[in-house]
């Protein structure tokens, strides 16, 4: 390895501060998991209608990703950043404020459109790591998606409990503002790392994501997994939202029972490094094969808290690793098109989550908690056949001389 190549590689504890960053950003779009019987008593709405916070949510985050996800190419990854983290800060203070349940879900929404920057941040390190670390540094990235998670979940359960769930947003605005004074710090690039600014029209760059989506199916595949993974989980959580207080307990012990997320941050970095070993899409095999059995417990767990905790351990440690997975069989492509590559990944798993945010909330208003568990185990069957079907797409990246795509794509 060059001597000074490698000075140009982030260090561990940049590569921390930037999962913390992460956390900061993701936890904005579980605040109201927890929260969701609440939020719907305030406003005087349906469980089925409540739904529409997180599903328009998921689906804005959707479209913003192909509107300004692929600027990643063309403009550096840190302007981007601290652009869109200052419009979530706006949207997530209106969140806090606003009185009408209209203007709550517009808010949320554009909340949702502007959550770029933890998906600009993984390309960002794919670019500043040693290629033959890249699973592991994906990891460590992602713990913070698991941290931000736990955060999101724990704290709105609690603070949304005793002090009111608007407190849960004014808390959530100030973090915002701190990681907004942060991100130009802790995104800054070497001089010598730094790549000209792509000058392709942004038209053009939009148009082209089209062309590597037709010339890259793995990643078709890869993102619609991620889809249907992201869509456990929100059915999942969601789920537990409504069904906790209906049988009598408090939303606080939703975010006591999320408490179970704090196993990503101890496992998630090993579990990036077992997919370096053994590649991605074996990997992704093995854990949906376990995913599916953790959906079958969930049905044992409908009146019981203690027998609740174990499918929601297996599946709050297997899902993280499917989208490790997933990532680390695009993040290996040229540095010109990842973000693009990504691009179609991100909203594929945002529009699969968002479609699925609603069905879940109206499955359980319909058939209760059963009907949820019934939704979980198709969704976990249709995540475990796709990966079968993914490891038998020729490798991607081959052909580019990468010395990670043969050992990682597996």
């Amino acid at each position: 390895m060059d001597d000074h190549e490698s000075e140009d590689y982030l260090s561990r504890g940049q590569l921390y501060a930037l999962a913390l960053a992460t956390a900061v950003v993701v936890a904005n779009a579980y605040y109201i998991h927890p929260i969701v019987a609440p939020v719907a008593a305030a406003f005087g709405v349906s469980n089925a209608m409540i739904g529409a916070v997180p599903a328009l949510n998921q689906i804005a985050l959707a479209l913003g990703i192909f509107l300004f996800l692929p600027l990643g190419d063309r403009v550096r990854n840190v302007r981007l950043a601290t652009v869109f983290t200052i419009g979530q800060f706006i949207a997530i203070v209106a969140m806090g404020f606003v009185e009408d349940f209209r203007l709550f879900l517009i808010a949320s929404t554009v909340l949702g459109l502007f959550t770029i920057t933890p998906y600009l941040i993984p390309a960002y390190v794919s670019k500043r790591v040693d290629p033959r670390q890249l699973g592991h540094a994906v990891a460590i990235v992602t713990t913070g998606v698991a941290l931000g998670i736990l955060l999101a979940r724990l704290g709105a359960g609690v603070i949304g409990e005793y002090f009111g769930w608007r407190t849960i947003y004014w808390i959530a605005a100030l973090l915002l503002a701190l990681v907004c004074a942060v991100l130009p710090w802790l995104m800054r690039e070497p001089r010598t790392a730094r790549a000209p600014e792509e000058q392709m029209s942004y038209a053009a760059l939009l148009r082209s994501i089209f062309t590597l989506a037709r010339g890259n199916r793995h990643v078709l595949l890869s993102g619609s997994i991620q889809g249907l993974n992201f869509g456990i989980f929100l059915s999942v959580w969601l789920a537990i939202g409504l069904h906790l207080p209906d049988i009598g307990y408090g939303v606080d012990v939703v975010g006591y029972l999320a408490g179970v997320s704090i196993i990503n941050l101890a496992i998630t970095p090993p579990l990036g490094k077992w997919t370096d070993r053994i590649g991605p899409r074996k990997a992704r095999l093995i854990v949906a094969c376990i995913q599916l059995v953790a959906a079958i417990l969930l049905f044992l767990g409908e009146d019981s808290l203690w027998i609740l905790v174990a499918p929601l351990l297996i599946l709050t440690a297997v899902g993280p690793v499917i989208d490790i997975c997933g990532r680390a069989t695009i993040l290996i492509e040229e540095p010109a098109i990842r973000t693009r590559l990504m691009t179609v990944y991100i909203m594929l798993m945002f529009i699969g989550g968002g479609m699925v945010s609603w069905a879940a909330t109206a499955t359980y208003e319909l058939l209760g908690w059963t009907g949820s568990c019934l939704l979980v185990l198709m969704l976990a069957i249709s995540v475990l056949g796709l990966s079968a079907l993914a490891r038998r797409l020729p490798r991607p990246g081959t052909q580019a001389g990468q010395p990670l795509a043969a050992k990682s794509t597996d």
